[in-house]
């Protein structure tokens, strides 16, 4: 999910890139760092929020590169003590992944200087370091259906709201939405979808709808569908709606309500030798000051609660992060999702099936 979102934006970068960003002052060979990020406009975004300013500042020289979040060379290098890799972006199920492994670093957040409880996600994993917040949510073309929704029920709402929906093929987030569709409270969604009967209410629930709905796969899919009117409302990923608002100048709206978060982590290999230099890294881009840069660049929030602040009010109401976008937000559960959605996954492509 995270590679078809990050990679295929108007700034992808063709292929790997090793774009080496040096301080004023020639630094040592053995000063260097290689940051190794999804590419596109979310690496754009890294490189001048966090990576040139720190070159500037230390003298440590980054060289960055890009990967499709492949847990195997991370496993590769450290079987072989052949470390190449010292801070990598990591999607959510890898950084738990590999931190079960024992192939991630466990992180001393006091040697970080930085307070674990500031961060939303902080509690999730031992082995990284949360830097951005991104969501699914629900979106509708105001130009098209000037009264769309404002509830993850209105998805659900046929008589009220006719017509084809998309939602992305994955039981990811649309379970949790048919559950709270359903009634469930938000805080019991994981509890009840523990249970078989919780299951099968979800899919009963999205049985309701399975006539209506366009699936899709890529990232690109759903600001398309409402464009081309395909559909009345789609699910995607809050920073697809938004470039679609800001750089195409689509009158989309982003229904907040129950928008499911998810993250992005700070991780490095187990046995780094340049251990020394990742924290300085990672202290220096957990920063309120440099997290709130980076919404000058790309519209996921900053996972330092404490940056918030110091966002652009005009920015700040685009971000998942917003108090006021918070307020009903659903928090994915990423050991649930670890233990079980390899079952769900199936069950959800046999339902597709039927």
């Amino acid at each position: 999910m995270r590679t078809a979102f990050l990679t295929t934006s108007g700034l992808a970068l063709a292929g790997l890139t090793a774009l080496a960003l040096t301080a004023a002052k020639p630094a040592m060979a053995a000063d260097s760092l290689t940051i190794v990020s999804w590419g596109g406009a979310y690496s754009e975004s890294q490189r001048e929020a966090f990576y040139k300013p720190f070159a500037k500042d230390t003298g440590i020289e980054v060289i960055e590169e890009e990967y499709n979040g492949e847990i195997a060379k991370i496993r590769a290098m450290v079987e072989s003590n052949n470390i190449t890799w010292d801070v990598m972006d990591l999607d959510t199920q890898t950084a738990i992944a590999a931190c079960a492994e024992g192939i991630l670093e466990v992180m001393d957040w006091d040697k970080l200087g930085l307070d674990r409880s500031k961060f939303i996600g902080g509690d999730v994993t031992d082995c990284a370091i949360p830097n951005i917040v991104y969501s699914t949510v629900l979106a509708y073309d105001k130009d098209k259906l000037t009264n769309g929704p404002t509830t993850i029920a209105d998805i659900f709402d046929l008589q009220k709201f006719p017509g084809k929906r998309s939602l992305q093929k994955n039981p990811f987030v649309n379970l949790e939405w048919a559950l709270i569709a359903d009634g469930v409270p938000q805080g019991d969604v994981y509890k009840v979808l523990a249970t078989q009967e919780g299951v099968d209410r979800a899919f009963k629930k999205l049985d309701t709808i399975k006539s209506s709905v366009v699936w899709w796969e890529a990232g690109a899919q759903p600001p398309q569908l409402l464009a081309d009117g395909e559909v009345i409302m789609a699910s995607g990923w809050n920073g697809r709606f938004y470039n679609a608002v800001k750089k195409d100048g689509k009158n989309f709206v982003i229904v907040w309500d129950q928008q499911g978060i998810d993250w992005d982590w700070w991780g490095t290999p187990k046995g780094n030798p340049r251990l020394e230099n990742v924290y300085k890294f990672i202290s220096y881009a957990s920063q309120p000051a440099a997290m709130a840069n980076q919404t000058h660049y790309i519209s996921y929030g900053p996972a330092n609660k404490d940056a918030v602040p110091n966002i652009n009010p005009d920015v700040l109401k685009d971000l998942p992060t917003a108090p006021a976008n918070m307020a009903t937000a659903l928090v994915v559960d990423p050991n649930f999702w670890a233990d079980h959605g390899e079952e769900l996954r199936e069950k959800f492509a046999a339902w597709l099936a039927q």
